[in-house]
């Protein structure tokens, strides 16, 4: 059984006196359903799981009236249950699969015999209609796959070791040389695994990496078939932006160009298959600002982006051409960054930050910007020898010293404070 974080947020809601039904979203195979039964076994006596994808009979207990009466009457006719009150958590698994269920959270909540917890993934729930949301009676809680700390734990690495890395961080000093080795090594390995938890299981029980790629490829044909069930008419447009984006972070600008995918291609035509993806959890925006002012999404340029994948592994996969190999035996710099890039770009998202890069006229970059205590932090993100060479974020220090709280530069190198700018090891992204 894998830690995760999301556990202890479980836990909270489950202190918190459960007046809510706790909704869990996120991309499919992050380990939703894993961690609601782990959950269930230390914290109740009794435990029903319906799943409304392997058990679509549970659906007709949600067609007549909605009170809990008839409906666990109606589930325990099915052979659902025990249904003891107080004891019980009430689990509804791919709920977007049953709209009339999401409905029906408003009523049995407010009779609080049972706990409730909902979960499915975010396409199915962004884009099933529902007759009536059950607003201010959910708590939404998204999950992500397993980040680089997660990944430690995962691999065995103590407390104390993970204490010492944050002590660096916190204190600007350089990690002890050996155990920077050693992250280090984790880290290239996390690249290529990446954080879906059936992967690292897989990864972690077995030393034939084959085994990996067979897990990565196997998820990979999941999000193609999802694209296939739930993006109706759009679906080619949504595959092909799907299969391209792995080619357009190979590039070095990692701009996402349209005109790649056809000749004369407009953001109209495609605006819509793009936000299918970021509404399914597949991949993640990061749009352009040419003002160095906050908040981003005042002046961002939504025509200029970036897309980047959920999970580095899987990209990783995509990239093909054994590129496992060159990364787990320290070329991390493979595809112009490609995997660098995109593991800050998820470690941020999964802090709840929006990603934007800073553009002006394609001779300034800056790869991240990101608010902190009201000022501008900038992130690069270099994966070679050349991490001291920035003249973008150089710039940007001399043209806009009041408004940048913090200019960071992530590197496979150790922590180092250089005047403005504060060098750290990539897998540091963690503590930001």
């Amino acid at each position: 059984m894998l830690k995760r974080k999301i556990d202890k947020e479980l836990i909270k809601w489950y202190q918190s006196g459960r007046d809510k039904a706790l909704l869990l979203t996120g991309a499919r195979q992050v380990g939703k359903t894993t961690s609601v039964r782990e959950f269930a076994k230390n914290h109740y006596s009794h435990f029903v799981e319906i799943n409304f994808v392997k058990f679509p009979v549970a659906k007709q207990a949600f067609d007549g009236n909605l009170d809990t009466k008839t409906i666990i009457t109606n589930l325990s006719a099915m052979g659902l249950g025990p249904f003891v009150e107080g004891e019980t958590l009430v689990f509804f698994d791919e709920i977007q699969e049953c709209p009339n269920a999401r409905t029906a959270i408003k009523f049995l909540v407010e009779e609080h015999r049972y706990d409730y917890i909902e979960s499915g993934s975010l396409l199915g729930i962004n884009y099933k209609p529902v007759t009536s949301y059950p607003v201010g009676y959910e708590q939404e809680l998204k999950m992500y796959p397993l980040d680089f700390e997660e990944f430690l734990w995962s691999s065995g690495v103590a407390d104390d070791v993970i204490a010492t890395l944050r002590y660096c961080y916190e204190k600007e000093e350089p990690v002890p040389a050996f155990i920077h080795e050693q992250i280090s090594q984790f880290y290239r390995q996390h690249l290529v695994v990446g954080g879906m938890p059936n992967v690292v299981k897989t990864f972690i029980e077995s030393p034939d990496f084959g085994n990996v790629l067979t897990v990565q490829r196997s998820i990979l044909t999941t999000y193609r078939a999802d694209i296939t069930n739930y993006a109706g008419k759009d679906q080619v447009l949504v595959k092909s932006i799907f299969d391209a984006i792995p080619s357009q972070l190979g590039k070095q600008d990692k701009r996402f160009i349209l005109a790649s995918l056809e000749k004369g291609a407009s953001r109209r035509k495609y605006e819509n298959p793009t936000q299918w993806l970021i509404d399914a959890g597949i991949a993640y925006y990061s749009f352009n600002t040419n003002d160095f002012a906050l908040p981003f999404s005042a002046t961002e340029n939504r025509r200029l982006f970036k897309l980047y994948m959920v999970d580095t592994g899987l990209l990783s996969n995509l990239l093909l051409q054994d590129i496992q190999f060159q990364v787990l035996n320290g070329d991390i710099g493979v595809n112009k960054g490609a995997l660098t890039e995109n593991y800050m770009a998820c470690s941020l998202s999964s802090k709840g930050k929006a990603l934007h890069y800073y553009d002006k006229k394609s001779r300034h970059e800056l790869d991240f910007i990101i608010e902190e205590n009201n000022k501008i932090t900038i992130i690069e993100v270099k994966s070679g020898k050349d991490y001291k060479r920035h003249a973008s974020l150089d710039r940007a220090i001399g043209s806009f010293p009041e408004k940048i709280g913090r200019s960071i530069v992530f590197s496979p190198h150790n922590v180092e404070r250089n005047q403005e700018v504060l060098y750290l090891p990539l897998y540091m992204s963690q503590f930001l």
